[in-house]
């Protein structure tokens, strides 16, 4: 499930104290941002060396609307750009969590905004220049979203911006757009009556030709269900390596270092964290006791149910999730050869094994396309995994940009080179083998008709049925006739995946 644009909750009662490890480290998304203004840390200019440029750093809003104007102008990724821009710029915790915020935010209510906003710009948001157009987006969103920011705080600041990056011309315009936005707030409503894609893309801020496409496959209701759970902050979930303690020992772990944890319902081997901060930086992540991964992107390694001693193909494995949690599955036996087109992502697969302490991982650089010819005629793999490229549309809630970058034709165009990835490696698989096919998108062309396309042109291959434990804990309606299972994002809070599972015929068949 690597989208091809990166291949890259408390409960009642008495609080408990946080664990020192997440203090220092910026909060995430909480649906809400702070009441911070974004000025400048005190002292924070005067850290720079002697004879250098002796410039503030950017305030919340300045770093924010950076990312923003870059993500719409290169094409860059949300995600990467923020990280990028926190670390550079270091601002302290409430600054970081309100640049965050507005962020995502602004990329998730992109069209929403631009459809109130057209209401106040003269020529029509579209007309504007970038900086200027994302300035009065993340202002309108501080303005519309956000209860707790005071709203002469988002204005001043969007007008000083404003003054700082242009003229006074377009401060006024900035200005009074905002304020008149502030006078007419009640008048911001989506209009009564519209059909219904046009109702839920306006709503839930999505593009309408993904709704529509949602509403034909899983009805209004259920669409929409979608939709609002893509607008909602990510949960943070951890998988435990069982190679090292159980589920119910790192509970433990977490519950006294102050976390609120509990066990993954949709997992067996995941725990939902709360008030860790970072589950990266923390000591156990560092001693290989857990690994960050989605609930969702934990079923895969349960699909392929590959056992101790067996020998594995993971085709497109970085950064190396899926691959740890099978070599945990396999009690580090056998042999796992986990490949990735890229060299920088072929090492961080063999990070992953080397911190959790995994000796049966063999990581290679290599174009999945080629993989047969690299091979040869002399590999028969016991398990191949196919996480393919993919739309990333199952990830919307933690990547916003996705539903904007992505277009009908770019599925299709994804959904042929799944097809070949498919095809290509079937051959490198036992008789009696497993291939598992895995994406993070629920777009029936880069699933359903991929796998339908593949066992039409090749009568060897048979749907499988999940394993047993598997398919006694995942409810009826997420696993299909064929024994595919589908994960939609507000189905649990976790990603939306899709998980096939294909067995070679034994030669005697």
């Amino acid at each position: 499930m690597k989208p091809t644009d990166n291949r890259t909750s408390k409960p009642a009662g008495k609080p408990k104290p946080k664990p020192n490890f997440a203090q220092s480290q910026p909060a995430g998304r909480k649906g809400q941002a702070p009441a911070g203004t974004g000025k400048p840390r005190p002292g924070a200019a005067k850290s720079a060396p002697a004879g250098k440029d002796n410039r503030r750093p950017p305030t919340a809003r300045e770093l924010a609307l950076d990312v923003l104007t870059r993500v719409e102008t290169e094409g860059a990724y949300s995600n990467l750009l923020l990280n990028q821009a926190l670390q550079r710029s270091r601002p302290d915790k409430p600054d970081a969590a309100l640049a965050t915020e507005l962020v995502y935010g602004t990329i998730q209510r992109r069209n929403t905004i631009d459809y109130f906003l057209d209401r106040f710009v003269a020529k029509g948001v579209a007309k504007l220049e970038p900086w200027v157009r994302n300035l009065l987006r993340l202002s309108f969103y501080q303005l519309h979203n956000l209860d707790r920011i005071p709203e002469h705080a988002a204005v001043n600041e969007a007008v000083n911006i404003a003054k700082r990056k242009g003229h006074a011309g377009i401060s006024g315009m900035v200005n009074g757009v905002l304020r008149n936005v502030i006078r007419r707030k009640s008048e911001l409503t989506v209009p009564a009556g519209l059909p219904a894609v046009s109702r839920i893309a306006l709503e839930h801020s999505h593009p309408e030709w993904l709704v529509a496409d949602w509403i034909r496959r899983f009805g209004e209701e259920t669409a929409e269900s979608v939709c609002r759970s893509n607008n909602e902050p990510p949960h943070t979930s951890v998988r435990v390596n069982a190679l090292k303690l159980s589920r119910d020992e790192l509970l433990e772990r977490l519950a006294s270092a102050g976390c609120e944890a509990r066990p993954s319902a949709l997992s067996g081997a995941g725990v939902i964290v709360a008030g860790g901060g970072n589950m990266a930086l923390t000591p156990w992540y560092a001693g290989g006791e857990l690994s960050v991964q989605d609930e969702s992107s934990m079923l895969v390694a349960e699909m392929v149910d590959a056992r101790p001693g067996m020998s594995v193909l993971d085709c497109c494995a970085a950064p190396g999730g899926k691959t740890a949690h099978m070599a945990e599955r396999m009690n580090d036996t056998g042999r796992i050869v986990a490949c990735d087109i890229h060299e920088h992502k072929r090492a961080l697969i063999e990070e992953q094994a080397k911190r959790l302490g995994l000796r049966s991982v063999e990581t290679r650089t290599i174009d999945a396309r080629k993989l047969a010819e690299t091979f040869g005629g002399g590999a028969a793999f016991d398990r191949i995994l196919l996480d393919a490229p993919c739309s990333g549309l199952g990830v919307i809630r933690r990547k916003p940009d996705i539903k904007w970058a992505k277009r009908p034709e770019d599925v299709a165009e994804i959904a042929a080179l799944q097809r070949e990835l498919l095809a290509g490696v079937a051959g490198l698989l036992a008789p009696g083998g497993v291939l598992v096919y895995s994406t993070c998108t629920i777009a029936e062309e880069e699933n359903e008709r991929v796998v339908e396309s593949f066992l039409r042109d090749h009568p060897a291959f048979e749907p499988d049925m999940p394993p047993v434990e598997l398919l006694d804990r995942l409810p009826k309606d997420v696993v299909g006739a064929s024994g595919a299972v589908t994960i939609l994002p507000h189905r649990f809070g976790s990603d939306g995946f899709f998980i096939a599972r294909l067995r070679r015929k034994s030669e005697r068949h």
